[in-house]
């Protein structure tokens, strides 16, 4: 009689990753084998999103839409399981609606760039998920990185980093490459 193989750790991990609950107002990723269970980000952050969405729709050369919310499934790395990330900021084209009908978690194919406002835990968004956007082939990458007072772009991914990094301090415009073709204010980050 066949039966069927043991589950990989991988695979439990997986699983008990997706049948978590987490209490509301937290959100929970899948980071390089780790869950990481965040609490809802404080005002100063939410204010740094907006900065960032108000001019990328005032002003990006192709029409974008967004999402806060949306779960994304990443290329696995090494050894680790497939990675679940919630970008602060997902933005795709307009023209793609790629969030019209999307799961809770979906692909990233499609997505023109992920943005990250650092909070309680700035070293995942640092590098953890900056290598999880690369394998996922994300063109680009923004990090605010509020500790810093730094802006970071990061573009041109390969294997499981970005080849190209800019980087401005707070106050310093950053250009954001086509589809979005202009340069980003970070003045009002500091």
């Amino acid at each position: 009689m066949a039966h069927e193989p043991d589950p990989t750790q991988e695979e439990l991990l997986l699983e008990s990753f997706l049948a978590l609950e987490t209490p509301e107002g937290f959100k929970a990723e899948l980071i390089e084998g780790e869950i990481i269970v965040s609490p809802a980000p404080d005002g100063d952050h939410q204010d740094a999103i907006d900065l960032i969405v108000v001019q990328v729709y005032g002003r990006s050369r192709v029409p974008m839409q967004q999402s806060g919310n949306t779960g994304l499934i990443l290329p696995r790395g090494g050894l680790c399981p497939k990675n679940h990330a919630i970008p602060d900021i997902t933005f795709a084209p307009r023209e793609l609606r790629l969030f019209r009908g999307a799961p809770a978690w979906m692909p990233c194919t499609g997505v023109a760039m992920v943005a990250e406002v650092t909070s309680t835990r700035p070293q995942g968004d640092r590098v953890a998920k900056r290598h999880c956007y690369a394998r996922g082939g994300i063109p680009l990458h923004l990090l605010v990185d509020r500790e810093e007072g730094m802006v970071t772009l990061l573009s041109e991914p390969v294997a499981a980093d970005y080849t190209e990094v800019h980087a401005a301090a707070f106050g310093k415009p950053i250009a954001l490459p086509e589809p979005f073709g202009f340069e980003l204010e970070t003045a009002d980050f500091a």
